[in-house]
């Protein structure tokens, strides 16, 4: 890499990450020690510390920085929590989030993503993740999880993720479709009872086979 990465890591932290409103002191520590920069493909390594999101393959990107860190704020991690990520991608916020939770189940529908996702958590030393080829959008899981990290968005939500989680368990998501996509804090709250907080807005890689809205015809 032709920069200074101690130096880039530093202002990506201060300059994307805490200036999005992330002020959460564990989840800044934790994206000052995760080596983003592992587990972004070579081609764009320079681009490792950018506030952008950076090809993976497949129509798919890595997230910006800034969009992890809220993600990770969102999700208000505990020690001894269990966490399911829905997209493994490169595996980065898998390893972040294992930083922060006790053990991180993550379904990646590429094989060719969950393979190499599986190496860059070996070289960053993250031994509390479990990657899972699976489509996640055949989730089945029922009050199963304190949390669960959807990285791509969802045209039409889908109440699947929301039951997967344990009473107290919270949901990153992001619904609706370009140009106009917002992301969601789902917080269980009783048997049939979830709550909603709205984050910011965004626009994100949609999940794949992720259910679109029917096509408005003239």
């Amino acid at each position: 890499m032709m920069i200074n990465v101690e130096s880039a890591r530093r202002q990506m932290v201060e300059q994307q990450i805490r200036a999005w409103e992330v002020l959460d002191p564990r989840v800044l520590v934790t994206m000052t020690d995760v080596r983003r920069e592992l587990f972004v493909p070579e081609a764009y390594r320079d681009l490792a510390f950018a506030d952008t999101a950076i090809p993976l393959g497949f129509g798919e990107h890595m997230l910006p920085p800034k969009v992890d860190g809220r993600i990770l704020q969102a999700l208000e991690l505990a020690p001894q929590d269990e966490v399911l990520e829905i997209g493994t991608g490169s595996g980065f916020l898998a390893a972040c989030l294992a930083r922060l939770a006790d053990r991180v189940h993550s379904l990646e529908i590429h094989p060719e993503f969950a393979h190499r996702a599986v190496e860059n958590l070996r070289l960053a030393a993250c031994n509390n993740v479990q990657v899972e080829v699976r489509d996640g959008m055949t989730l089945v899981d029922e009050s199963v999880w304190d949390a669960v990290a959807v990285t791509g968005s969802l045209p039409v939500y889908d109440e699947r993720f929301q039951r997967a989680l344990r009473i107290g368990g919270r949901l990153f998501v992001v619904a609706g479709q370009a140009p106009v996509m917002e992301a969601w804090k789902v917080t269980r709250v009783g048997e049939r009872e979830w709550t909603r907080t709205s984050l910011f807005e965004t626009v994100i890689d949609p999940l794949v086979n992720a259910p679109r809205p029917p096509a408005f015809v003239f």
